[in-house]
């Protein structure tokens, strides 16, 4: 990957009804995805053995991770360990900014 990477560059992939995801910068060790969902769109529940940070870069979400919800305003983050159930409903139109440790290969 490039040093540094714009927006504009990286297509956009829709992977559910309202979210829709871009991949902004990668190598083996991390990747950063940005995702924006439409109000009332659903991050389904699932797990993966990556750590995960997200950042509430816009709007507002209900997450679950391993069963425990909170309500996320914009400048919050969440933290997903290795092989926690987690997801997420947007309460607003947002998006959430995901770094993944090491990178999510399925997503390229």
């Amino acid at each position: 990957m490039p040093l540094f990477a714009t927006t504009a560059d990286a297509p956009w992939q829709e992977v559910a009804p309202g979210v829709r995801r871009q991949v902004l910068s990668h190598d083996p060790n991390m990747m950063t995805v940005r995702v924006q969902f439409e109000k009332g769109a659903v991050g389904a529940m699932h797990q993966h053995p990556h750590t995960q940070v997200s950042l509430v870069e816009s709007g507002v979400f209900e997450a679950t991770i391993a069963g425990e919800t909170r309500c996320l305003q914009p400048g919050d983050i969440y933290h997903v360990p290795p092989n926690a159930p987690h997801g997420c409903v947007a309460l607003e139109a947002g998006a959430l900014v995901d770094v993944f440790t090491p990178r999510r290969d399925d997503f390229l």
